[in-house]
């Protein structure tokens, strides 16, 4: 006879995590330091019937949640967004850690949510890269806009303006280097991935290799939906009745740069790409707006990526219908 499962909620921090464990109907508080000893204090706590559940927080949660697994506890790592909107439909106005751990606890009893499996170490690789280089990347836009006012003011010195372009120039050779070290990683555990993905009619290199680092090699994801409502590419619909008619906008919950990305990748999509085309001129016939219509491609050619990687094949728009175009 298989043992029910016990929920327990983490809320953790940088320094901290808060646990709620069940003891019946009520739960049992910690609070423990997010190291190696707090790590050990909870598993003293904890039972082989317990499932726990914390949020994706940042890189906080991955030590504690490998530390788990390795223990042989079975953890779930959920959005903090899905946190928030269950709370929310509870009604629950309190806001501290203790309520935040039950809460995350009460969460795994109503969804039953999915086992979580530690990333590989390319994986959390690549990620990390990705997010040092988007850093890089707004810091390089920055000083470039700032030395571009400095200069239209006409009184620029030049021994300041020589240090600004040092420093552009600086971080456009880290953001060259880790696009390179990206691309040599990519290639050496996702090569034919690579390739098949840029078989698609308007998907670029780096878009795919973008979507390769985001998805773990399209490994946690078992739909494509999941995977487009975790970058945020749904389009979100604000209409209710017959008086409320909003504009169809793109739901920012995502990943704005996949977002920015895949959203340049529909302007050729949409010409070269025959379902690209054929839904783009569709939903303009309709008379839905430009913009919807190239979200919904945008779309497309996640959905179109997504049964490339998981079906492990190149693009052939002749059998398009077989692996869900």
């Amino acid at each position: 006879m298989q043992s029910q499962t016990n929920y327990a909620g983490i809320d953790i921090s940088k320094s901290f995590f808060d646990v709620a464990v069940p003891n019946g109907e009520q739960y049992r508080y910690y609070k423990f330091s997010n190291d190696a000893l707090g790590f050990d204090a909870l598993l003293k706590v904890l039972c082989i019937e317990n499932q726990v559940l914390m949020e994706a927080s940042g890189p906080y949660y991955l030590r504690l949640a490998c530390y788990l697994n390795t223990k042989g506890i079975r953890v779930s790592v959920i959005n903090p967004l899905v946190i928030r909107r269950f709370c929310q439909m509870r009604m629950s106005r309190a806001k501290t850690d203790k309520k935040d751990a039950r809460m995350i606890a009460e969460y795994g009893k109503a969804e039953k949510p999915v086992l979580w499996q530690p990333p590989q170490q390319h994986v959390i690789t690549l990620q990390q890269m990705e997010a040092l280089m988007f850093n890089l990347n707004k810091e390089y836009t920055a000083l470039s806009n700032q030395l571009g006012s400095f200069i239209s003011s006409g009184m620029l010195d030049r021994q300041l303006e020589g240090i600004i372009s040092k420093e552009l120039i600086h971080k456009q050779v880290l953001i060259n280097k880790l696009t390179e070290e990206m691309q040599q990683i990519a290639e050496a555990h996702y090569s034919a991935m690579l390739i098949n993905l840029q078989s698609i009619p308007g998907m670029g290199k780096k878009t795919a290799m973008m979507l390769i680092v985001l998805s773990g090699g399209f490994n946690r994801f078992d739909d494509y939906r999941k995977l487009s409502s975790y970058i945020g590419l749904c389009p979100r619909i604000f209409e209710s009745g017959t008086s409320v008619k909003g504009k169809a906008r793109i739901c920012k919950m995502g990943m704005s740069r996949i977002r920015a990305m895949l959203y340049i990748c529909s302007w050729s999509a949409k010409r070269c790409n025959n379902a690209c085309r054929e839904l783009y001129e569709r939903l303009l016939a309709k008379g839905k707006a430009k913009l919807l219509a190239l979200i919904a491609v945008a779309n497309k050619l996640l959905k179109q990526a997504f049964a490339i990687a998981t079906n492990q094949t190149k693009y052939n728009e002749n059998y398009s219908k077989y692996i869900c175009f």
